[in-house]
């Protein structure tokens, strides 16, 4: 092709992309449906993040993806009328390629969406976040990201420690509004002092100020059987957390770190043992969801008789800025001078999600001076010889057409380097050109983790699943 035909194609494919947008918004407001390709959110995204998304399609399934293949799908989604679902046109578009049963595009979709909408919650779910720290922030993002129509969770409060600044109010919209990793809020934040809520993309979040739970009547803002997200830490087990369900308004509890005694939920995994009747539930640490679900999919192919994990993990607010005393081995040093060696319980964690991994897997961490996403390099002996081609071509499989696709991505670049995985959806995201496995038994896998947003993505899906907004995904998978 010419210089002017591969301009000229891709302005043809720049138009028809700005005809989806509103198709997109669209599905998601009025239907409740969220569209993607091979897992990448199309939602509130702009011309070029949907066409970056087919590239990204392109380069994993190895097979031409253009939005003239996604844009009659998406068109068709429309007029079916679907509810309540996840749609992945990316997956819809090649599988209607490939099939030879139906040779019009709506008998195939009609067909391929026939178990239909999910049963989700009849009404909105007020959700308060107890605290409002790093994951915290985060969570406020995704919730006022995934509003839409306002059928689903809405994000009603927040609950923090009175500030000393005089402008309390202001400090945590700036917060909210401004990020040094994760880039400025996608949206217009206003600072309501009347109700003394911020009002953010339309939304009222009452702003509470409390030193603990039992301070807090949430009936008095008009909160009701909402979802108590605490990521402060300070409780973690049955007692501690229970607190919160004595506060009028309050209903259930997700606890954003490891909890003891209490079920540790990495979605994609035990999601099932999430019971109506469960009224607290934990989301175990980041590392954990990282690596869990690439274990959960090894185990099931090849078995895994035991194994070491060493976490190469990116600075907390735990540690010091400089030299300082602090109650933890080593974390008192300098965390942007040094590397500092410390302990992990994601590797005795992972048992408590996926039983099968009990007493066989070691671990440590390695804290370094970097401020977000980390890697998990998981040392296995298998209980079945493979190869690096063998594994990857499984783990590739898994990350885009298993029941594991949304937390497990899948990486062939050979340039990539933690910070291009900043924003990263999955809970844990699969070196492929760092794999090592040379025909027997063991193997190295590398999982690339944003230890923030990953992690949050991964507490949106199991807040969804307590509140009963889990969307059914389409095209269904093995």
């Amino acid at each position: 092709m010419s210089r002017e035909q591969v301009f000229s194609a891709w302005k043809q494919r720049e138009a028809l992309t700005e005809k989806m947008v509103p198709l997109i918004g669209v599905l998601f407001r009025d239907q409740n449906v969220e569209t993607s390709v091979f897992g990448r959110l199309l939602v509130k995204r702009s011309v070029i993040d949907i066409l970056k998304a087919h590239r990204f399609g392109r380069q994993i399934e190895e097979t031409e993806l253009t939005v003239d293949d996604t844009y009659p799908v998406l068109k068709g989604l429309t007029e079916l009328g679907i509810k309540n679902a996840h749609v992945d046109i990316g997956k819809l578009a090649v599988n209607y390629r490939q099939q030879t049963e139906y040779s019009d595009l709506a008998g195939y979709l009609k067909n391929e969406l026939s178990a239909g909408e999910s049963e989700v919650a009849d009404q909105a779910t007020d959700v308060v976040l107890y605290g409002f720290g790093r994951i915290g922030r985060l969570l406020a993002r995704l919730l006022l990201e995934q509003t839409g129509g306002g059928s689903g969770m809405r994000l009603s409060a927040i609950v923090v420690r009175k500030g000393k600044a005089e402008f309390d109010l202001e400090k945590r919209a700036s917060l909210l509004r401004r990020d040094s990793v994760h880039g400025a809020f996608k949206g217009n934040i206003v600072v309501d002092y009347e109700n003394h809520a911020l009002i953010a993309n339309g939304n009222m979040i009452k702003v509470i100020f409390a030193s603990s739970p039992e301070e807090v009547d949430y009936t008095k803002h008009g909160i009701n059987n909402a979802l108590i997200i605490d990521n402060t830490g300070m409780w973690r087990d049955k007692e501690g957390l229970s607190i919160h369900l004595k506060c009028p308004g309050a209903k259930k509890v997700l606890l954003t770190a490891p909890g003891k005694g209490i079920k540790n939920i990495v979605m994609g995994v035990n999601q099932s043992d999430v019971l109506d009747e469960d009224s607290i539930i934990s989301a175990a640490s980041c590392t954990t969801n990282a690596i869990t679900p690439v274990l959960k999919a090894m185990c099931d192919e090849y078995g895994i008789e035991n194994g070491h994990v060493e976490t190469i993990h990116s600075f907390t607010n735990d540690q010091n800025l400089i030299d300082n005393y602090h109650k933890g081995d080593r974390r008192g040093r300098a965390a942007t001078l040094n590397m500092v060696i410390t302990e992990t319980g994601a590797a005795k964690a992972v048992s408590k999600a996926l039983p099968e991994m009990e007493g066989k897997l070691t671990g440590n961490s390695i804290r370094v001076p970097t401020p977000n996403v980390s890697i998990a390099i998981l040392n296995l002996n298998l209980k079945k010889e493979t190869n690096k081609e063998e594994l990857n071509e499984f783990l590739r499989n898994a990350a885009q057409h298993s029941n594991l696709q949304k937390q497990i991505g899948y990486s062939i670049s050979p340039e990539a380097v933690s910070t291009d995985f900043v924003g990263s959806r999955s809970a844990g995201t699969v070196d492929a050109l760092a794999t090592i496995a040379e025909g027997g038994k063991s193997c190295v896998v590398y999982i690339w983790y944003d230890n923030e947003f990953g992690y949050s993505c991964q507490v949106m899906r199991l807040a969804k699943q307590m509140t009963k907004h889990a969307l059914a995904t389409f095209p269904l998978e093995a």
